[in-house]
């Protein structure tokens, strides 16, 4: 049970608009008690009847939580900045900002997505994750601000392909004398 004011923000739309359809008897079961108005919900919203003409009301429409997007930018994994910390290659795009990190936090469900034919119109990404609850991101900071600092590639230390060819047909001739 709610009053016309918390039900007109609920919907959208003025509490006196709200008093209004009860007076035309659009919100079944709401009743007064003292000098204001109890209106029953359903959902958490209050039921409206649809008016038998006029434009559909705005109010019917349900919203959809805006889609937060994160993914690994490959051009940033390895690159150090002037600073010498490593540029952050996890990128969430909330709404209509993109933030870059080293470690986020996803409270509630999410979706792991690989399309490799389909990939996001945005960013060319085959591989995302989907929530809608808002992730927490920790020493955030933008794309700008990462290529004020001037990322550079860094060598990993770790053994050329020719050296690992080497070690594995050594170990083939090895099998093929012992047989």
């Amino acid at each position: 049970m709610i009053g016309t004011v918390k039900a007109g923000k609920l919907l959208g739309i003025s509490d006196r608009r709200v008093r209004e359809l009860i007076y035309k008897g659009r919100i079944p079961g709401a009743s007064k008690i003292g000098g204001s108005w109890v209106i029953p919900t359903v959902n958490g919203y209050p039921k409206i009847k649809e008016a038998s003409r006029g434009p559909k009301p705005t109010w019917k429409k349900v919203k959809i939580p805006a889609q937060n997007v994160i993914n690994i930018n490959r051009r940033f994994i390895g690159k150090k900045m002037n600073d010498g910390q490593y540029a952050p290659p996890i990128s969430v795009k909330c709404r209509n900002k993109n933030t870059y990190s080293n470690e986020v936090y996803i409270p509630g469900p999410c979706l792991l997505t690989y399309d490799f034919e389909n990939p996001q119109s945005d960013c060319g990404a085959t591989a995302w994750l989907l929530t809608f609850d808002e992730p927490l991101i920790r020493d955030g900071c933008t794309f700008k601000e990462i290529m004020a600092k001037n990322p550079k590639s860094v060598k990993r230390k770790t053994k050329s392909k020719k050296a690992s060819r080497k070690g594995f047909n050594k170990k083939a001739k090895n099998i093929k004398d012992a047989a």
